[in-house]
């Protein structure tokens, strides 16, 4: 059996949350004792304990772009001491044999590893262009000897990061993200008609359009708002909903948005709905999903959830969101950060009924083919098999 140490840098349930939990959920529990740290106490941590798996809270050296001041680099350095100290006494109790860091925000994994020689791998889920020392520096972690494999989760994601890297793209390879489709229960007429009256307020004439996830600078919400304003004056019978909260400290984001929407005049048809942890039901009153991300998206696990809702999805045409949505097909893409491109696909979806019916039906297919849980953790086993 391999001991695994596993390094998360949330504790939520958004996107990355979702994907190491339903992975980490569904290893051979005969083949891999799993061990995961997180940085603090949450969502994430109680379903990984429903799940049989022991959770430890301990600092993960989390790098974010303003942590470059004085008080917080002292807080870095003390985090790095602690961190450590309580990884050495996990892995005396546990012998580690690899340490999997997932996402590139924190790095206590990787000097972990290296200190103690335990063979490392880097779960890649971002697209980092700018700023451009973070770019290289990632870069030069990831050809770190001690790093043993860099995975990412789309091709996308690794095109970008081994481009022109011939050293990395030697130990470099991607593994799509997968759903549990199991985990996605049959939609409920009761429960669909009570999220759309208490929730949307809307009636069984209107049509919902939405943006599930983070409230923040480069998810697109302002993107969405501002194309939904020019085509409102068109449709009586249309509504858009944000589902979403703020991350922890930046929560302007969400107050820039209330003032936008009120500078539109469009409080009576634009609703912000806090995070939810049952999202399911509400994917099922849902219309249209809109993934509008103002950045590359490294995946878009937001756009597989609308899929495998038999959801319509309109999304930004760049990222690993083009390896999820393919236009004409299961959903309709737009050139990024052009809210008349967006419009204009609203409008078309708003338009076609059958369109709508027909687009969700190919990425409900789509999704069970391609991007499946089961695909995913088969890719994973065989990986830490080999190490």
């Amino acid at each position: 059996m391999k001991s695994i140490l596993f390094i998360h840098q949330s504790a939520e349930l958004y996107g990355s949350d979702k994907t190491i939990l339903m992975f980490i959920s569904s290893l051979d529990k005969q083949k891999y004792k799993s061990i995961v740290v997180l940085p603090f106490d949450g969502p994430l941590k109680t379903e990984f304990e429903k799940n049989g798996i022991e959770v430890i809270i301990a600092p993960v050296l989390k790098l974010y772009r303003k942590m470059f001041t004085p008080k917080n680099i002292v807080k870095f350095f003390s985090e790095h001491k602690q961190g450590l100290k309580k990884l050495e006494e996990l892995h005396k109790k546990y012998k580690f044999d690899i340490v999997y860091s997932h996402t590139l925000a924190s790095l206590i994994g990787i000097v972990f590893a290296k200190k103690n020689k335990i063979k490392h791998l880097w779960h890649v889920q971002e697209i980092i262009a700018k700023p451009k020392l973070f770019n290289k520096g990632f870069v030069k972690l990831l050809l770190m000897k001690s790093n043993n494999v860099a995975v990412y989760d789309s091709k996308t994601t690794m095109d970008f990061w081994i481009k022109g890297n011939k050293k990395l793209a030697q130990k470099s390879e991607f593994v799509c993200n997968g759903l549990d489709v199991k985990q996605k229960p049959e939609p409920n007429p009761a429960d669909v008609k009570i999220i759309r009256n208490q929730f949307f307020n809307v009636d069984k004439n209107e049509l919902v359009i939405a943006l599930v996830g983070r409230i923040n600078s480069w998810k697109g919400q302002q993107l969405l708002l501002e194309a939904f304003n020019k085509i409102a004056p068109k449709y009586n019978t249309i509504k858009l909903v944000f589902i979403g909260s703020a991350p922890p400290n930046q929560e302007f984001f969400e107050t820039d948005l209330k003032d936008k929407i009120q500078k539109y005049n469009l409080i009576e048809r634009v609703i912000i709905i806090p995070f939810q942890e049952n999202i399911w039901r509400f994917w099922d009153a849902i219309d249209i999903a809109v993934v509008p991300s103002t950045e590359p998206e490294p995946f878009g696990m937001v756009a597989i959830e609308a899929m495998l809702s038999k959801k319509p999805v309109i999304a930004a045409n760049h990222g690993g969101l083009t390896e999820t949505v393919v236009h004409e097909y299961n959903g309709l893409l737009f050139t990024p950060n052009s809210s008349d491109a967006l419009a204009n696909c609203l409008e078309e979806l708003i338009n076609n009924e059958e369109k709508r019916k027909l687009f969700g039906e190919n990425g409900y297919e789509r999704t069970i083919n391609h991007f499946s849980l089961e695909k995913h953790v088969e890719k994973f086993e065989s990986i830490f098999n080999k190490m």
